[in-house]
């Protein structure tokens, strides 16, 4: 039996490249490995959406399309969606009385995500509470394995304190997952953020045409001590090297650049042209995939989703009430 990965996605719009380099990647990669679970994190999704339920609704669809776009296989995953099992809600609802408050306002994504939102003291407790919902989505399939970005390792954390928690006072039910980080543990936004994000408008996204991607790459945010192109540049932690070492295939061409750049022998232009040319050739097959995707091969690919992750579910849950020692009148 292969060991299982869970992985996924909250549909609140289109995937980007921090995506790709965080999760997808590795998801289409190791899914002939490992038993893949993809899960449309439609219930996650409201936390912060909860006014706009339509949005994402309306992304589920864009989102698998992004999965199938750069090589998930629907016939080796497992793709559905998160309200469809309610056995993720009930595994949540057991899982609150092992996690104190005090712990769940030190997940350092949450604080990071809390503030960047501006909740202040009007969190909502779905928000407040996702950490432990995510743990909920892992382990009711036991994952062995999550991919997942450098800053949402603290809830693969907290997920294997959850686990080992429910194990010592129930019985040994739940592995203890390991996160999978990508080669790029974290893709700097265009603007110089700390990450690419939906929220901060900071994206190139994997459906985004020629010419958006070629505008997005042209303003992006460079060193800004450097006026002209014959000054001396800093390459380290400059967005746009930052993206070519993730996506130029052509290690001697952003060798070149980097070292002209930090001896004033190269533009800013010309940087991000190469730039263009690079993402535009890693995007352009993805793109041409993508819109041979239609809304009904989505409904078909979550429908049999859902006929395969459902056994699995209650299986799991069926064992936790026996661990539990939770009544049974079946």
């Amino acid at each position: 039996m292969k060991k299982r990965i869970l992985t996924g996605d909250r549909p609140t719009g289109r995937l980007h490249l921090g995506h790709y380099v965080g999760s997808l990647k590795n998801r289409a990669a190791l899914q002939d490995e490992y038993d893949l679970f993809v899960m449309m994190a439609n219930v996650q999704a409201l936390t912060d959406n909860f006014d706009n339920p339509q949005k994402i609704r309306d992304s589920i669809a864009e989102v698998v399309k992004d999965n199938l776009a750069v090589g998930v296989d629907p016939k080796k995953a497992t793709i559905f969606v998160q309200s469809q099992v309610p056995e993720i809600a009930e595994l949540t609802i057991f899982f609150l009385n092992l996690v104190s408050l005090s712990r769940l306002k030190l997940n350092p994504t949450v604080k990071d995500e809390m503030r960047q939102k501006g909740f202040g003291d009007e969190v909502p407790v779905g928000f407040l509470i996702y950490p432990i919902s995510q743990a909920a989505d892992i382990l009711f399939l036991k994952a062995d394995l999550v991919p997942v970005g450098e800053d949402q390792n603290p809830m693969i954390e907290q997920s294997r304190e959850i686990a080992r928690r429910f194990n010592s006072l129930y019985g040994s039910v739940f592995p203890e997952p390991k996160g999978l980080i990508g080669d790029v543990g974290r893709l700097v936004g265009m603007d110089g953020q700390a990450k690419m994000s939906k929220s901060l408008d900071n994206a190139i996204y994997l459906s985004d045409s020629s010419d958006e991607v070629k505008r997005k790459v042209m303003s992006m945010y460079t060193d800004p001590k450097r006026i002209r192109p014959t000054d001396p540049g800093t390459v380290e932690g400059n967005p746009v090297f930052v993206y070519h070492d993730a996506f130029n295939e052509n290690k001697g061409e952003v060798e070149d650049l980097k070292d002209r750049y930090r001896n004033g022998k190269v533009g800013d232009v010309e940087v991000k042209e190469k730039l263009f040319v690079a993402l535009e050739g890693f995007l352009a097959p993805i793109r041409e995939r993508r819109v041979q995707i239609s809304d009904s091969d989505v409904a078909d690919i979550l429908e049999e989703g859902l006929k395969r992750v459902k056994p699995v579910a209650r299986e799991t849950i069926e064992e936790v009430r026996a661990a539990m020692k939770l009544p049974d009148f079946s």
